[in-house]
């Protein structure tokens, strides 16, 4: 009675109601319901709708309570909530500080000419002005010896004491503190108060009017890795930028949820520098780019799925290799395998790290298929044993390992010349970084020729139907979306630059899809032509 549906419409069905449903979200947080009657006993009217001159006044202290003292470190005497600025002030570090301690910076916004201390209708929010962090390691030329000439690397050595010191986790001081107020005047319904709201707002009683005070907004998203300085014995004064801007009340709503969610990960383990990938995401981009990377990654999870699964269906069927570059397979696990270690060494945002990681296992199994290897454990010795090749499948191995044997003349010599450039010149923490930086720049530079053997096998052959197109294509679809993340998520500048190269592969790909069409009589992998499956199954009629 029901028709049958398939697994992948069934994904893509999930995948259009999640959109929908994140899209109704978004909605909710970014429109806040106004009170429809101002003279309403529910209506909260806003307090600077009074007009009333204001001062903004910032305060550093050891505690977030300040208990033990606090120090006045800058005041807008006149402070317009429409106008912004930006101010360099110099911050003295208490010696606690000094000694990897923490600072907290407390704002305030409150009547003008009185002190914020004893202003009952004052808002105030407290900050952390320093975080902590493990230090990058030293860099150092393998052969000579020599330091880079890095100022903070260079103070480091000296107040550290020593290489064990360089895995604990110091104190960085974040060189940006930017504030927003809400500037419109909105009225709120306290039927429809939100929630994300509440906890910033303070209300007290004008008569039968009920007023709430100034929407103060520290915006931590802004801290980024990039501003922080690393704090030692000699840092007695650190910059601190002070930046003030308004922000709208959706805007405000939006910032808050995406705060806590940055929060949420790193309490889940995320570190602070994954969690500055995050950021950059949000912070970098104006709202309209912010949206289209909600579309595209949404769409980059639907097709990172769908290749997956297909890829896993069709190596998991495949029984022969004719047709298929084994050394190419090789060479994609090795690849992979490669970046992963080179993405984990320079510490890359786990959101690169851990498909990374998923794909190189994936490879591996391949190999496994590819080379139809047979693992037996006799006690706790593994012994692998090779399956054997069928004439065809002997054949396609010859192509393959001419297509390899003319891409190693120019290949090798290349990655040679390449890491010894880099170990003469160039700087590194250890010999495993020069040797990974080494590798991962040969995959980068010149990963794509080991694409090429397969289109020479596809040329032999004059067929592409060997592939697993569906997988391919989603593949494809996401190698361009890569293009759109590349400029969007940090991540080193060779990895940036391999989502440009595989545009290029596609694109022959495509051409070779083109330039060789289906044969109905040729077999396909599974060892079946189309016209034995239109063939009718009945006994064959004698005559």
């Amino acid at each position: 009675m029901f028709q049958k549906t398939s697994f992948t419409t069934l994904i893509v069905g999930v995948f259009v109601v999640y959109v929908l449903h994140t899209c109704w979200v978004m909605y909710g947080i970014v429109y806040t319901k106004p009170c429809e009657n101002p003279k309403f006993e529910n209506c909260l009217k806003p307090y600077l709708a009074g007009k009333t001159r204001l001062q903004l006044s910032i305060y550093t202290a050891l505690r977030p309570n300040a208990d033990g003292g606090h120090t006045l470190i800058h005041k807008e005497e006149d402070f317009h909530v429409e106008s912004k600025f930006e101010r360099i002030v110099n911050v003295s570090l208490p010696k606690k500080t000094r000694k990897n301690g923490t600072l907290y910076a407390m704002v305030f916004v409150h009547q003008a000419g009185m002190s914020p201390w004893q202003d009952p209708r004052q808002v105030h929010l407290v900050t952390q002005l320093t975080t902590y962090m493990i230090p990058k390691p030293l860099e150092v030329s393998l052969i000579s010896g020599e330091e880079a000439p890095k100022p903070e690397q260079l103070k480091r050595k000296t107040t550290t004491g020593g290489d064990s010191a360089v895995d604990r986790p110091v104190s960085h001081w974040r060189s940006r503190l930017t504030l927003n107020v809400v500037s419109e005047d909105f009225v709120f319904d306290r039927d429809f108060l939100p929630s994300d709201v509440h906890r910033y707002l303070k209300v007290f009683q004008n008569g039968k009017t009920m007023v709430y005070l100034p929407l103060l907004f520290v915006d931590e998203l802004s801290n980024r890795v990039k501003d922080l300085m690393e704090i030692n014995s000699t840092s007695i004064e650190l910059p601190l930028t002070i930046s003030y801007d308004t922000i709208s009340l959706g805007k405000l709503r939006f910032w808050i949820h995406m705060q806590d969610a940055v929060y949420s990960l790193q309490q889940f383990g995320f570190t602070e520098k994954d969690a500055d990938e995050i950021k950059g995401i949000f912070v970098d981009t104006n709202l309209y780019l912010l949206a289209l990377t909600f579309f595209v990654a949404a769409f980059h999870l639907l097709f990172d799925f769908l290749a997956f699964k297909n890829d896993i269906s069709f190596w998991k069927q495949k029984k022969s290799m004719v047709g298929m570059s084994s050394k190419a397979v090789l060479w994609r696990c090795f690849s992979t395998i490669v970046i992963f270690m080179y993405l984990f060494d320079e510490q890359t945002s786990l959101l690169v790290l851990i498909p990374a990681g998923i794909g190189s296992l994936i490879e591996v199994w391949k190999v496994k298929k590819a080379f139809k290897i047979q693992i037996i454990w006799k006690g706790v010795r593994p012994t692998f044993i090779f399956g054997k090749s069928d004439e065809s499948e002997r054949r396609t191995e010859e192509y393959d390992t001419l297509a390899m044997k003319y891409l190693s003349y120019l290949l090798y010599p290349m990655c040679i010349g390449g890491a010894v450039y880099a170990l003469v010149f160039l700087r590194y923490k250890s010999w495993y970084s020069w040797i990974i930086n080494s590798l991962v720049n040969g995959v980068y530079a010149f990963g794509f020729l080991f694409m090429l053997p397969q289109l020479f096998v596809n040329y032999k052959f004059k067929s592409v139907a060997h592939l697993p197109w569906k997988a391919f294509m989603y593949k494809a679809f996401n190698t361009f979306i890569d293009d759109i993340f590349a400029f969007i998520i940090t991540m080193p500048t060779s990895h940036r630059l391999a989502c440009f190269r595989d545009d290029v592969v596609f694109l022959v790909y495509l051409y070779q899809r083109w330039l060789y069409p289906v044969d109905k009589t040729r077999m396909n992998e599974y060892g079946l032509s189309y016209d034995e499956e239109e063939k009718p199954k009945g006994k064959a009629h004698e005559d």
